[in-house]
């Protein structure tokens, strides 16, 4: 295996035990609730469950903040000290944080004080297991022999083809974030309207369509990944799923893709609190390599 350490971000959503599995780092990202600040980095951290559960039956409105330069400066400081001269930072999107260009900063703050060390900062343009999708493909290349350049061109190369779709389950905490209007979330709530959303090649969220009712907007996912994965098929020998504490729906979703194309392998994590404060509770989300966004 190359050796080259690669790092990204909570947002990146990935199961634990994966992330311990290939030793990838993870910095995380810090949110308050109801006048608390959490992050793992500090110890402090809600159980997912408890932060939907507040989301859900009591309301609250969480707020989160991005990653500060100095702080990832300490993190590839940590890294150089555990033996790593090669650092790959996947950073979440340009377009829904200034995470990335915080890492860039860091990058070249470290590397003018250690000449011998190289860090390359890939914008990802993804959210939640998207992203962590990305780090996926980063992971099978290092397994394969690639080098931290090889993986980090081929990854630049194929932004556009990590393929992000979801649906939302409270139109509110859109508006909240500026995705849609207030009169749009009112009426879509009393109507059952439930709108489907992707990551475009800007790297922002964008709604695309909308559909009546919850089961018509699950099936219109796998319609979305019907119609994008075009000649990448073979691409998708395992696909990843995110949900905001709804991981029944999520696990429909995934019946509906085994039984239309035989996929059958697939990786579910929930959504971690920096995109689930925007997304909110009952979002189901579908990431596969696709031809185009």
């Amino acid at each position: 295996m190359a050796d080259f350490k690669i790092v990204t971000d909570s947002t990146a959503d990935l199961p634990v035990d994966y992330l311990e599995r290939y030793q990838i780092a993870c910095m995380n990202m810090s949110y308050m609730l109801d006048g608390e600040t959490y992050s793992g980095n500090t110890g402090r951290e809600l159980p997912w469950k408890d932060f939907y559960r507040m989301m859900r039956e009591e309301g609250k409105m969480p707020s989160t903040s991005q990653i500060n330069p100095e702080e990832i400066r300490r993190h590839f400081e940590e890294y150089i000290k555990e033996g790593y001269t090669e650092i790959l930072y996947l950073a979440f999107s340009s377009g829904l944080s200034g995470t990335c260009n915080s890492g860039r900063i860091a990058a070249e703050t470290v590397m003018d004080d250690h000449p011998e060390v190289k860090i390359i900062v890939v914008d990802s343009l993804c959210a939640s297991l998207g992203e962590g999708l990305f780090v996926h493909r980063a992971m099978e290349m290092k397994k394969e022999g690639k080098s931290m350049q090889e993986t980090a061109d081929w990854l630049n190369a194929h932004i556009q083809n990590f393929v992000h779709v979801f649906t939302v389950d409270d139109l509110n905490h859109l508006y909240r974030g500026g995705r849609v209007s207030k009169s749009t979330a009112v009426i879509g709530t009393l109507a059952g309207i439930k709108p489907i959303l992707h990551v475009d090649k800007e790297g922002h969220l964008v709604a695309i369509d909308k559909a009546r009712g919850r089961k018509k907007a699950l099936l219109k996912l796998v319609d979305y990944m019907a119609d994008h994965m075009g000649s990448l098929k073979d691409e998708n020998d395992v696909v990843f799923i995110s949900h905001g504490d709804a991981l029944e729906d999520a696990g429909f979703v995934a019946a509906q893709i085994k039984e239309r194309f035989g996929i059958i392998d697939f990786v579910f994590n929930h959504i971690g609190p920096t995109v689930g404060s925007h997304s909110g509770p009952g979002t189901i989300a579908l990431f596969f390599m696709g031809e185009e966004r």
